[in-house]
C-alpha cells in the first residue's frame, strides 16, 4: 500500500507529511465495513473517506468560487453561479479523477470492487474530493487551494456561462418558482447498437411533458429540460398577451 500511495503521491504532484490522510482518502467504506465487519461504527468511519469528503466538498467550493472571482471580475453572481456549479459537478470531478487514474488507487471490499467501483463517476468525484480534505488538513488551506487550481486549470478554461448552462437545474428552479414540483426525467427507449446508443427521455412535470433524444442519457435529459424551458417560456408569454 506504502508503494501505491508513493506512486499517487507523484501523480497529484504533492507530499505527504502524514501518509495516513492519504490512505484515508482513498479508502471507501465498503472496505471498511469488510475490514471490520463486527467494528464500531465510530471505529469504521474513521478507516474510510466519507467525512474527508464532506470537508473536501466545502474546501473546493471556496477554491473555486475565489479563482472564478478573479478569472471573471465583472461576471454576474449568475454567471459565476453557473460556473461554479459547473466545475464542482460529479461529472467534472469524476473526469478529472479519471485524469489522475484515482481509480487505480482506490480501496474496495470485495462487493464494490465486483460491480466496478472504480470506474463509477459518483466515487471518483468522491475521492477527489477526499484527497482535497486529506491536503487540506496537512498542509492547510492554501497548498489545497494550489492543488485544486493546478488539477482544474483545464476546467477554467473551459468554464464560461454558455458552456456551463444547467438546463435541468433552470427548470427545477422555474418551476419552483411557480409553486410545482421537480420534473420527472424517464428513459422511454434505447436504440442502436452498444457503442452507438441513443436515448429517448421524457421529461414530465405537473402541467406537461417534452421528450428529447441524446447520445447520453444526461445529454438527453439535458436536451429535454431545454425544450420545457422553451415550453414554459412559451406558455408564460401568451398567457401575458391575453391579459393584455
Amino acid at each position: 500500500m506504502t508503494q501505491n500511495l508513493a506512486r499517487l503521491e507523484q501523480l497529484i504532484g504533492y507530499q505527504f507529511q502524514n501518509l495516513a490522510l492519504l490512505e484515508r482518502a482513498v479508502t471507501h467504506r465498503s472496505w471498511a465495513y469488510e475490514k471490520m465487519p463486527f467494528g464500531e461504527e465510530e471505529e469504521i468511519r474513521g478507516l474510510q473517506n466519507e467525512s474527508l469528503e464532506f470537508v473536501g466538498d466545502s474546501v473546493l467550493g471556496l477554491a473555486i468560487a475565489e479563482q472564478l472571482f478573479v478569472r471573471n471580475p465583472k461576471a454576474s453572481e449568475g454567471d459565476l453561479t453557473l460556473m461554479k456549479h459547473y466545475l464542482v459537478s460529479t461529472e467534472t470531478l469524476a473526469k478529472i479523477g479519471k485524469n489522475l487514474t484515482l481509480g487505480e488507487f482506490l480501496r474496495f471490499g470485495r462487493g464494490e470492487e465486483k460491480t466496478g467501483g472504480r470506474t463509477k463517476q459518483a466515487i471518483l468525484a468522491n475521492t477527489l474530493e477526499a484527497i482535497i480534505a486529506a491536503i487540506f488538513f496537512d498542509s492547510g488551506y492554501i497548498l489545497a487551494r494550489g492543488f485544486i487550481n493546478r488539477i482544474f486549470i483545464d476546467e477554467f478554461r473551459l468554464a464560461t456561462p454558455k458552456t456551463s448552462l444547467d438546463y435541468k437545474t433552470l427548470l427545477q428552479e422555474t418551476l419552483q418558482a411557480q409553486k410545482l414540483s421537480a420534473p420527472v426525467y424517464n428513459v422511454v427507449k434505447i436504440e442502436g447498437p452498444p457503442h452507438e446508443r441513443t436515448f429517448l427521455v421524457e421529461a414530465r412535470w405537473e402541467t406537461g411533458k417534452v421528450r428529447s433524444k441524446g447520445t447520453s442519457i444526461k445529454s438527453a435529459e439535458m436536451k429535454a429540460a431545454n425544450l420545457a424551458l422553451k415550453k414554459l417560456s412559451k406558455k408564460q408569454i401568451s398567457g401575458e398577451e391575453r391579459k393584455s
